[in-house]
């Protein structure tokens, strides 16, 4: 792969990857209730998510996504009742959740599995990600020269930034976690948050093959 190409690859990526979905809401949901270690397991699970539809679409699932429209309709309606789901559970959480958490409680490992496990779901049942592989990846290689170098660099270049802005997303909302803790401006948190997951739902419902 010329260095040229990859340098085009990682700004149409950039540029997909910092536009505002399910993976980044999650990963600020995480820093301002729980702290960056939390983060970190949700963004793993994402990230390795990411292989998982990248691989998939490789192999020709992300064909047969796009070409049957029973298959693609039970991706989008699998992934709206996942994302509806986490909105309806956080919109109902009235309490102050920023009081409860400890920064210093240790969490076990079946809780940070638990997160681990939220966002590699979050990833895998939404059908964007792969359509979007399945639409890139063909622009990006070189069909004259071996598939599986280009493969992993394109993969693990897409999911680098991933992790990275996802953690940056993080960071940054982190600050706000004592601004949470007056009133209840944790209660409206939890409301347009997961009003926000919601409509991301319902707008995945929305979205048509290409």
């Amino acid at each position: 792969m010329e260095f040229h190409t990859w340098v085009l690859y990682v700004t149409v990526a950039i540029v997909a990857i910092i536009s505002p979905g399910p993976a980044i809401l999650l990963a600020i949901n995480n820093s301002v209730m729980y702290d960056m270690k939390a983060v970190a397991f949700s963004t793993l699970g994402n990230v390795l998510g990411l292989f998982t539809l990248s691989a998939a679409a490789m192999l020709g699932l992300g064909v047969v996504l796009k070409t049957s429209a029973v298959l693609f309709m039970a991706f989008k309606i699998l992934g709206a009742l996942y994302l509806i789901y986490i909105g309806v559970k956080q919109f109902r959480n009235l309490s102050n959740v920023f009081e409860n958490i400890s920064l210093n409680h240790r969490k076990s490992k079946s809780e940070y599995f638990a997160i681990f496990r939220k966002g590699y779901l979050v990833c895998v049942t939404n059908p964007k990600p792969i359509i979007f592989f399945t639409a890139l990846f063909p622009l990006f290689l070189n069909t004259t020269t071996s598939l599986v170098p280009q493969f992993f660099i394109l993969t693990l270049t897409f999911m680098s930034l991933s992790y990275i802005t996802l953690m940056s997303y993080a960071f940054f909302a982190k600050s706000l976690k004592f601004w949470f803790t007056k009133g209840d401006r944790a209660t409206w948190y939890n409301r347009i948050s997961g009003a926000f997951f919601i409509a991301l739902g319902l707008g995945l419902l929305g979205l048509e093959r290409k």
